[in-house]
């Protein structure tokens, strides 16, 4: 929460601790100098960051393609792809130094994993005091989910089908709850995907069992499969919105069968720049400010599915690139100092409030 009055600045502290992605399958903690905030910087003490899962098990194996590993650079990331690579985006902090208003505020920030960094302020999302610190690093995937949403522009009585419940797709389908349609689905081959649509309250289907004749299907389940069966169950004429990252792998599709004849399309739908619909109306600011408010809902604590110490980090993205967690997003905790204010004390789900404060 933002302090009513702004705490004395104190001397910066020179040294921050980072995650490095250093070779293929495997990562370390670095110690890094720490520069002096400038006039229009903050120095941002982390509390949480969270690791997405997709994404980042790409990059850890190595995987990243050449020809758009520019185009793949996260906003704040370090180093080159294979690595070493200094990568992440979803990290959550206070202000400890900062222009005037700022110092106390909780942020959330598109930086790696590190647990103090100085980043120009306009690069850093006031989170509001209803959304508790943990919840807010899903803030990232919230806005992926947006913008995919503004690239389809669901209508009134739409029937939609989102294939692949995993973290992004769960999210826009959480989204797309609140929406008047006719029909939504959650589709998954995985079967213990249905709890995760019973929390979201969403209808869950298998794939053989999934209702055809939609309007917008997103597809979110990064398979040749998955993309397969989104032209099977997108009506005529339909569109899918294409959400997955397939990295280095090649995908082969049966153009020959739905697609042509029934006039179909394939959308991309990337979060690098704001969706076409929106660009001239909104910022990447704005939709950040928009996917952080609609964080208030406690439904979205269902997402984050396991929580690890920073100082762990480097095994705890083997054991995720091992399967060893099921995870959606998996929160990394970072150390607390001993005269750190509570910042979630106006949380108003106080079950939240005292897991923070574990």
């Amino acid at each position: 929460m933002t302090n009513q009055s702004s705490p004395p600045q104190q001397s910066s502290p020179s040294h921050a601790t980072a995650y490095w992605t250093t070779a293929r399958e495997h990562g370390e903690l670095r110690p890094e100098e720490l520069p002096t905030p400038g006039p229009d910087e903050a120095l941002v003490r982390a509390l949480y960051s969270g690791i997405s899962k997709g994404t980042e098990m790409v990059v850890h194996a190595g995987a990243v393609p050449p020809r758009v590993a520019e185009e793949m650079r996260a906003p704040r990331q370090e180093g080159t792809f294979p690595g070493p690579v200094k990568f992440g985006y979803l990290s959550v902090g206070v202000v400890e130094e900062g222009p005037e208003g700022w110092p106390g505020q909780r942020v959330f920030c598109l930086n790696p994993h590190q647990d103090r960094y100085v980043v120009p302020v306009g690069s850093l999302t006031k989170i509001p005091d209803d959304v508790p610190s943990r919840r807010a690093v899903l803030t990232g995937t919230v806005e992926t989910a947006v913008n995919a949403l503004w690239e389809a522009g669901p209508r009134l009585g739409d029937r939609i089908a989102v294939v692949g419940a995993g973290l992004v797709g769960g999210m826009v389908a959480t989204l797309l709850r609140t929406f008047p349609l006719q029909r939504l689905q959650l589709v998954d081959l995985d079967a213990r995907r249905r709890h995760l649509a019973d929390s979201l309250g969403v209808d869950f289907a298998h794939p053989d069992d999934a209702l055809a004749d939609c309007d917008i299907v997103f597809h979110c389940s990064a398979s040749q499969e998955g993309l397969e069966r989104s032209l099977q169950l997108v009506g005529d004429e339909g569109d899918v919105i294409e959400m997955s990252w397939y990295a280095n792998r090649e995908v082969t599709l049966p153009l020959g069968e739905d697609f042509h004849a029934r006039r179909l399309s394939i959308r991309a739908s990337q979060v690098g720049v704001v969706a076409r619909a929106r660009r001239h109306r909104r910022t990447s600011a704005d939709r950040l400010d928009l996917a952080v408010s609609l964080l208030k809902d406690p439904v979205f604590d269902t997402f984050l599915t396991g929580i690890s110490p920073f100082a762990e980090l480097p095994g705890t993205v083997q054991d995720l690139a091992n399967g060893k967690f099921e995870a959606l997003c998996h929160v990394i905790e970072y150390p607390r100092d001993e005269d750190r204010e509570n910042e979630d004390r106006q949380t108003k789900d106080p079950r939240q409030t005292r897991e923070d404060q574990r």
